[in-house]
């Protein structure tokens, strides 16, 4: 029992400063259990800790710290949208790498900072165990990358056409299909809106959340 405890918080530390810390590493967990060897951010310990923070008065920000390969679309962009729709501010910080659906995970915040040593890789979506050969199995996949390229496009400044382009390209992934891109690179792009550490994270969550309280009087 405690060692599940501990499991379920171990993604979300409370700062002692009104600062929620949301850690998202390792592979985002889906609906099937990962190997206890793997690195994993699993969603349902994320979702209602996220709701908590949203309800608790206490709470004035949020800093999401990722380093994740990516890993369940579903999953994924269940958290991203959890955090896109908070009303409390919201800022992430992409340390070693954003990959995948790390991408509309790290957009998903009010303000986005990477690190100039830091990768973001986007491709295609894929498909992992039975995949039926018809034409409804790949419509299916097309509609679930036009839900990843339209949030992301929602949430950033680059376009659903250009996200789609870098997701295509061919030249860059010697076994794969898309693009790496390094930290100002990504900001070039549209995808983060800043290179920058933690010192520069925590002033942003600091400048917004004063924003939001005087908002509020």
């Amino acid at each position: 029992m405690q060692k599940e405890e501990q499991k379920e918080n171990e993604n979300i530390v409370a700062s002692g400063s009104s600062i929620y810390l949301l850690s998202i590493i390792g592979e985002v967990e889906g609906h099937e259990a990962l190997s206890e060897r793997s690195k994993a951010t699993r969603y349902e310990h994320i979702l209602p800790n996220l709701a908590r923070a949203e309800d608790d008065e206490g709470i004035r920000g949020i800093l999401i710290l990722l380093n994740t390969v990516g890993g369940d679309v579903e999953a994924g962009l269940a958290i991203a949208e959890m955090i896109a729709s908070m009303s409390k501010p919201t800022v992430s910080l992409v340390l070693g790498g954003g990959h995948s659906i790390g991408v509309p995970l790290a957009v998903s915040a009010d303000y986005s900072f990477i690190v100039p040593s830091a990768t973001m890789v986007i491709h295609p979506v894929r498909q992992n165990g039975l995949f039926i050969g018809v034409a409804q199995s790949y419509r299916n996949m097309e509609k679930t990358q036009d839900r990843i390229t339209e949030f992301v496009s929602r949430h950033s400044h680059i376009s659903v056409e250009r996200m789609e382009e870098l997701m295509l390209d061919t030249r860059m992934l010697v076994k794969d299909v898309g693009t790496m891109l390094e930290g100002p690179e990504a900001v070039q792009e549209g995808l983060i809106d800043e290179v920058g550490g933690i010192s520069k994270a925590l002033e942003k969550l600091h400048e917004l959340m004063k924003d939001a309280a005087g908002q509020r009087r």
